[in-house]
């Protein structure tokens, strides 16, 4: 697996890895040189920039190489399924065999949205599977209302690895997850009270399984509805977590971000001098 270094970190804020985050959006063109000082000052260091189509792969490429924070990861997401033709599966291969990539994503099912053809989103999901595994790569998987439908699609070929981004499934559901060797991405919905169930989750789940993301410019946190959400609103959710645990923030930071490191091959910094 590649290993792919990064700036070092601060010793004044903890070290923590955003493993989902769309800097590549549009809405970042004005001042994504800020939004990712801003992020580095909030300790947030290394971010993973999955890609949704086969035009974003190209801008997310530039943009990892301009900025050493950031990783990318390569896919063709479901909810963008009119975009996609099958040839663009070929030009997948094409790009993770560049050796770039950290993992293959984001991918997954979405069966909230009706008009989205089930059966098209099952070809691309599990043709990209297929991919991950012979590219020995993880996965970064989108689930929305088909939990249970990209477990099984998971289940169904052993060795992969990766993250259930953005989780919102059950305990069982997570139980199940775990036990094929799955992470599960927690972002802004932590920090909604009225988020109960996840919040039971979160609160006792084993941490080796758990890694933040802010999903950013989605998914804002409490308090910043209507926002774009960027990546140094981390810090809220990371606080958020270790009040739902029971335990200090640097310890939830030094183990998600353990977590991420293992998962996508990051390799860790040398001590600052």
């Amino acid at each position: 697996m590649t290993e792919h270094s990064y700036p070092p970190s601060s010793q004044a804020s903890p070290y923590l890895i955003d493993s989902h985050v769309h800097i590549d959006d549009a809405s970042f063109d004005v001042d994504r040189g800020q939004v990712l000082d801003d992020a580095a000052e909030a300790g947030v260091r290394q971010m993973v920039v999955p890609g949704i189509d086969a035009a974003s792969w190209p801008r997310i490429a530039a943009l990892c190489e301009r900025h050493a924070a950031l990783v990318p990861a390569y896919g063709l997401h479901p909810l963008f399924l009119a975009q996609h033709r099958p040839e663009h599966l070929e030009l997948l291969r094409e790009r993770l065999g560049q050796g770039t990539a950290v993992a293959l994503g984001e991918i997954g099912l979405d069966f909230y949205v009706p008009e989205l053809d089930r059966d098209q989103q099952q070809y691309y999901f599990e043709t990209q599977l297929q991919l991950a595994l012979e590219f020995d790569l993880p996965v970064i998987v989108h689930a929305r209302r088909a939990v249970e439908e990209v477990a099984l699609a998971l289940r169904g070929m052993p060795g992969l690895r990766g993250v259930v981004h953005s989780f919102a499934g059950s305990e069982q559901q997570a139980e199940r997850l775990y036990e094929m060797d799955f992470m599960l991405g927690i972002g802004g919905p932590i920090t909604y009270p009225r988020a109960k169930r996840l919040r039971r989750l979160v609160a006792t789940m084993p941490i080796e399984h758990l890694l933040l993301e802010t999903d950013a410019p989605d998914q804002p946190n409490a308090g910043h509805q209507g926002a774009r959400n960027e990546p140094a609103r981390m810090l809220e959710t990371l606080q958020a977590i270790a009040e739902l645990r029971g335990e200090s923030p640097e310890a939830i930071a030094a183990a998600t971000t353990a977590n991420a490191r293992r998962l996508f091959g990051l390799r860790t910094p040398a001590p600052a001098p």
